[in-house]
């Protein structure tokens, strides 16, 4: 009799598949968010592994914020030319033009908090009851708290006191009107988790997830990328440096790190060597103690 063995990357990638079949069997109208990021990446070839040969039971969503790193874009083109599935783009800039929300001024001005207003119209446009996104419980306490099927009201918010309990493997899609559910297939994933399952499967990234020379300024302790969205001034002093990103953003808000690291196995050994979280080089994060969970609650992913 023949034996299966399964290590901990086969039964991560398992339950994640699981959880996008349950997604299409509970909902009518979902879509998968897609930031072009390493973690929406990875979902992208979960919903291979899930669905193909046949096309993905949903669209990608990117919800672009204009302030995009040009690498990213040019990926996430090249990608759906590749896979040949259908991109929905809810822009920010339209959003601003439409007066929907304000732009933010000052130096540390930023659009991700205002991805929210798009996100939230792109859902009701399309009449989404359900979003896949890459949120993993490791990268911060507010998403620590999530479900895997995490409802969301009427209105977009998230209410950590009405999660519902998930026994097993068993989730519960089930919602009113109005209402629709945030899904995370790779909750239960850590960084490293997902940077070995991108080596195992030898999955293609943005370049600036490895090391590669760039001009950056110094803001707030961080290496931000010298951009004009940063609203520089005479006192930012731009300087090359050898870095990389570990997480991907809106450039406002995006700082990277130091790293000589240009190979998937250099990334690894550099993170596991790391007493920061990847969620320590996003400035939108440290606006307060509770920055990250005030904005889900307003509808943020």
């Amino acid at each position: 009799m023949s034996t299966y063995n399964f290590d901990y990357l086969d039964e991560l990638e398992a339950e994640a598949i699981h959880i996008l079949r349950e997604v299409a069997g509970q909902f009518e109208k979902p879509a998968l968010l897609f930031s072009g990021g390493k973690d929406s990446i990875t979902l992208v070839r979960l919903a291979e592994k899930a669905f193909r040969p046949g096309k993905f039971p949903f669209p990608l969503v990117h919800i672009d914020t204009g302030h995009n790193f040009e690498e990213t874009i040019s990926y996430r083109d090249k990608m759906i030319e590749r896979i040949g599935e259908r991109l929905i783009i809810g822009s920010v800039q339209e959003s601003i033009d439409q007066g929907k929300v304000i732009e933010q001024t000052g130096k540390n001005a930023s659009r991700n908090a205002l991805q929210t207003v798009t996100l939230l119209d792109t859902i009701a446009k399309h009449q989404f009851d359900a979003c896949i996104g890459g949120a993993r419980r490791d990268e911060e306490k507010a998403r620590a708290k999530e479900r895997i099927f995490s409802v969301r009201d009427e209105f977009g918010q998230w209410d950590p006191k009405r999660q519902r309990p998930e026994l097993w493997n068993i989730y519960n899609g089930k919602i009113h009107k109005g209402e629709n559910v945030r899904v995370f297939p790779i909750s239960n994933w850590t960084e490293l988790d997902v940077w070995n399952y991108i080596r195992r499967e030898k999955i293609e990234l943005p370049s600036i997830y490895f090391s590669h020379e760039r001009e950056v300024i110094t803001r707030n302790g961080q290496l931000m990328a010298a951009s004009p969205f940063l609203n520089m001034d005479d006192e930012d002093v731009v300087f090359k440096k050898q870095v990389r990103f570990r997480t991907v953003g809106d450039m406002s808000c995006t700082a990277a790190v130091e790293s000589e690291a240009t190979l998937i196995d250099d990334i690894i050994s550099e993170i596991s060597e790391s007493k920061i979280s990847e969620r320590g080089a996003r400035l939108d994060d440290k606006v307060s103690e509770a920055a990250m969970e005030d904005r889900k609650k307003g509808g943020y992913f």
